[in-house]
C-alpha cells in the first residue's frame, strides 16, 4: 500500500539541512574548545612540574666515617698485598678509577642505609627534562556555507572549511610576567654594556667626521619617525589622534647631539598638524548630563577626537610657553640635553609657532592664552623676537573682523604698559595704529535732548495695517531672517559695541601717557594714534585734550613731526564732531605757519604727508571759517617751501596751494 506520509517540500529540506549544519558546526566548535582546554591544562601541569624540579637542588651522596679498628685492618691488608704482581700502568689506572668511582670507597658494612643515596639521586631531574614540551595544536577551521545543489536524489548542501589563524587569548599570567621581567633585565643589561663600552669608544676612537656622520644618521632616523607619525595623523585624524602624544613626547629628546634639531622639527611639525586638523569652531567641555547620555558610535568618536585634540593642543602650548620662560629666566632643564646658547634658537622657533597659531586659529580654544604669552615679548630686548611679535599683532588687527581678538589684545597691552610704568618700546603702541575701527557708539547731546518721536505699538500697527499688508510684512521679515542666515553676517550692533570698548581702552592708554609721561619716548606714538582716531573721540574729552595739546606745542620741547601730529589731531577733531564747539584755533594756524620753513628738505618726505593732511583739514574743510588774508599767506608760504624740497614733495605742495586758491576765490 502507498504511504500516506507527505513528501517534504524543498523549503523544508533547506530549513532542516541548515539546522543540521548549524548543529554540526556548534558541536565541532565545542570539541575544538575542549581539546584546546585540555592542552592548556597539560601545558600548565608540565610547567608546574618543571618549576618544582628547578626549585629542588640535587643533594650529594652521603659519606660515612669509618671505625678506627676497620681503618687499621684495611691498612694492614693493603700492606700485605703483593705489589710486584701489578705493573705501573695498571696501578695508575686502578688509582684513577678509585678516585672516580665512589662506590668502591664506600663501606658496605657500615651502619648507614645502602640505597638511600640512590633514591635521592633518582629525584634529580635531568637538564633535558626542564625544557617544556611543545604540544601539537589543532588548527581551528571555519566552515563557510555555499549554495546547495539539487539533483535527482534531492538537495545536497555545500560547504568549505578554511583555517583560521588565531593566537591563544588565554595565556598564563606567570609566564608573561617572567618573560617581561627577563626582557627588561636584558634591555637594562644591554644599555649598561653599551654605555660602558660605546661611550669611551665613541669619544676616543671616533673621529670628527665619523661623529658628524653618526649625528646625521640619527637626525635622519628622527625625521623619518616624525614624518611617519605626522602622515598617520593627517591621513586619519579621528582614529590616530593618540599619535599626537607620541609626537609630542619627542619634544623631550635627551640625546645631546641631536636634541636641539629634533625639538625644533617637532615644534614646527606639530604646529602644521594643528593648523590642518583643527575644526573651524570652538570646542566646549561636555556637561555631566551629556557625558552620561547614550550617543551614536560616530558621535562618540567625534567627542573622543575633540577631547584628545584640545588636551594635546593645551599641552603643546604649555611646552612652548615653558621653553620661552626657560630662555627668559636662563634656566637649564630637561636632563641638561640643551645648553644655554641653544635655548635662544629654541625660543625663537617657539615664538614663531605661537605667532603662526595666533593668526591661523583665532577662533579656537586658548587663543587669549597665546595673546597673554606673546604681548610682553613685543617689549623684549631681542630685536628679532620683538619685531616678529609686533608684526603678528598688526596682522591680527588687520584681519580681525569681529573685534573680539582686538579687544583681548588691547586689554593685555593696557595692563602691560601700566605694570611697566610706561617703560616700553614705541613700537608696542604703534601696533595699535593697525586697528580696524571705523564706527563706534557716539554720545550726542543734541540727539539726547531732542524730543523723541512717538512710534506705534504692535496693537496700533495691527489696527492701522490691513490684512494684506500684515501678510506682506510677515513675508518680508521671514525673508530677511533667511538672508541673514545664508550670508552668516555678523551682528553689527555687537561689532560696534566691541569696537567702542576697544577704542575706549586705547584712548585710556593715550591719555595716561599724556598726563603722566609727557617726556617719554612714547609721546610721538601717542600723538600719531590720536591723529588717526581723533574723529572717534567723544565730545566730553575735547576741551581737556585741546588744552593739553596746546600746552605741548607752546612748551617747545616737541620735534617738528610731533608738533605736526598735535596740529593734525586738533583740526581732525574740529572738522568732525567739533563743529558744534565755538573754538578759534588761531594759535594752531600760527604754529603751522612758523613750522613750514623748518621742514626737512632731504630724502625722508614723511613730514610732507602730515603737512598736506593738516592743510586739507585747515583750509579745505574749514573754508568758511578761514579768512582770505590767512589763505593767501599760506599759499605764499607753500610756494616758497616748494622751491627747496624734493620734486615729489613740491608736486604735493603746489597741488595743495592750487586747491587753496580755488577755495579762497569767491
Amino acid at each position: 500500500p502507498r504511504s500516506k506520509k507527505r513528501r517534504p517540500t524543498f523549503r523544508r529540506l533547506l530549513k532542516t539541512s541548515g539546522v543540521k549544519l548549524e548543529n554540526k558546526l556548534k558541536n565541532r566548535q565545542l570539541k575544538q574548545q575542549n581539546v584546546a582546554k585540555k592542552q592548556r591544562k597539560e601545558q600548565k601541569k608540565l610547567r608546574q612540574a618543571v618549576k618544582d624540579a628547578a626549585i629542588r637542588t640535587p643533594r650529594p651522596l652521603e659519606t660515612y666515617r669509618k671505625r678506627p679498628e676497620e681503618e687499621e685492618d684495611e691498612e694492614e691488608f693493603l700492606e700485605s698485598l703483593p705489589t710486584d704482581m701489578l705493573e705501573d700502568e695498571d696501578l695508575q689506572q686502578m688509582t684513577a678509577m678509585a678516585r672516580q668511582a665512589s662506590f668502591i670507597t664506600r663501606d658496605l658494612s657500615s651502619c648507614g642505609p645502602v640505597h638511600s643515596g640512590k633514591k635521592r639521586s633518582s629525584e634529580v631531574v635531568r637538564s633535558y627534562e626542564k625544557v617544556p614540551r611543545k604540544m601539537a595544536r589543532t588548527e581551528e577551521k571555519e566552515v563557510i556555507h555555499l549554495l546547495p545543489i539539487k539533483d535527482k536524489t534531492g538537495v545536497i548542501p555545500q560547504s568549505v572549511e578554511r583555517v583560521v589563524k588565531k593566537q591563544l587569548e588565554e595565556e598564563d599570567e606567570e609566564e608573561d610576567a617572567a618573560d617581561e621581567l627577563q626582557d627588561s633585565e636584558n634591555v637594562k643589561a644591554c644599555d649598561v654594556s653599551s654605555r660602558a663600552e660605546g661611550e669611551p669608544q665613541s669619544s676616543a676612537v671616533l673621529t670628527a667626521e665619523q661623529r658628524e656622520q653618526l649625528r646625521v644618521h640619527k637626525i635622519n632616523e628622527r625625521k623619518l619617525c616624525i614624518a611617519g607619525l605626522g602622515s598617520a595623523i593627517m591621513s586619519d585624524p579621528y582614529s590616530n589622534i593618540k599619535r599626537l602624544k607620541e609626537l609630542r613626547g619627542m619634544l623631550m629628546e635627551s640625546d645631546p647631539c641631536v636634541a636641539v634639531t629634533v625639538r625644533k622639527l617637532v615644534m614646527v611639525s606639530l604646529m602644521e598638524i594643528f593648523k590642518d586638523i583643527t575644526p573651524t569652531y570652538r570646542i566646549r567641555p561636555l556637561t555631566p548630563a551629556e557625558k552620561a547620555a547614550k550617543v551614536k558610535k560616530e558621535t562618540q568618536q567625534l567627542r573622543e577626537f575633540e577631547e584628545g585634540l584640545v588636551s594635546q593642543y593645551k599641552f603643546y602650548l604649555e611646552d612652548l610657553e615653558q621653553t620661552i620662560k626657560d630662555w627668559k629666566q636662563k634656566k637649564k632643564k630637561r636632563s641638561q640635553a640643551v645648553g644655554f646658547q641653544s635655548y635662544s634658537g629654541l625660543a625663537e622657533v617657539a615664538v614663531r609657532c605661537l605667532c603662526e597659531l595666533l593668526l591661523a586659529l583665532p577662533h579656537f580654544n586658548f587663543h587669549n592664552n597665546i595673546i597673554v604669552v606673546l604681548a610682553p615679548l613685543m617689549n623684549d630686548p631681542a630685536k628679532k623676537v620683538s619685531a616678529q611679535c609686533c608684526d603678528v599683532f598688526r596682522k591680527l588687527f588687520q584681519q580681525d573682523k569681529g573685534g573680539g581678538a582686538s579687544l583681548a589684545t588691547v586689554r593685555v597691552i593696557s595692563g602691560l604698559v601700566k605694570s611697566l610704568n610706561y617703560n616700553v618700546k614705541p613700537e608696542l603702541l604703534r601696533t595699535l595704529l593697525s586697528l580696524r575701527i571705523k564706527e563706534v557708539e557716539m554720545k550726542k547731546d543734541i540727539e539726547d535732548t531732542a524730543p523723541k518721536k512717538k512710534f506705534m505699538n504692535n496693537k496700533e500697527k495691527k489696527k492701522n495695517l490691513s490684512r494684506m499688508q500684515k501678510k506682506w510684512k510677515k513675508a518680508e521679515e521671514k525673508l530677511e531672517k533667511e538672508l541673514l542666515e545664508a550670508e552668516a553676517s555678523e551682528n553689527k550692533e555687537k561689532k560696534i559695541k566691541l569696537h567702542t570698548e576697544t577704542l575706549n581702552i586705547v584712548f585710556l592708554i593715550y591719555f595716561r601717557i599724556l598726563k603722566k609721561a609727557q617726556k617719554s619716548v612714547l609721546l610721538p606714538a601717542v600723538l600719531e594714534g590720536l591723529a588717526k582716531f581723533a574723529h572717534l573721540i567723544n565730545l566730553e574729552f575735547f576741551d581737556d585734550l585741546l588744552n593739553v595739546l596746546q600746552n605741548l606745542i607752546q612748551s617747545g620741547n616737541l620735534t617738528n613731526r610731533e608738533s605736526l601730529h598735535c596740529i593734525q589731531t586738533v583740526f581732525t577733531i574740529l572738522s568732525g564732531q567739533g563743529d558744534v564747539l565755538n573754538i578759534d584755533p588761531l594759535n594752531f594756524y600760527s604754529q603751522l605757519y612758523k613750522l613750514l620753513p623748518r621742514l626737512h628738505a632731504g630724502v625722508p618726505n614723511d613730514d610732507i604727508i602730515i603737512v598736506l593732511r593738516c592743510l586739507d583739514a585747515m583750509l579745505m574743510r574749514r573754508r568758511k571759517q578761514v579768512t582770505l588774508q590767512r589763505a593767501m599767506a599760506f599759499i605764499k608760504r607753500l610756494s616758497t617751501l616748494s622751491l627747496h624740497v624734493l620734486p615729489n614733495a613740491s608736486v604735493g605742495l603746489l597741488a595743495a596751494s592750487r586747491a587753496a586758491v580755488h577755495v579762497s576765490l569767491p
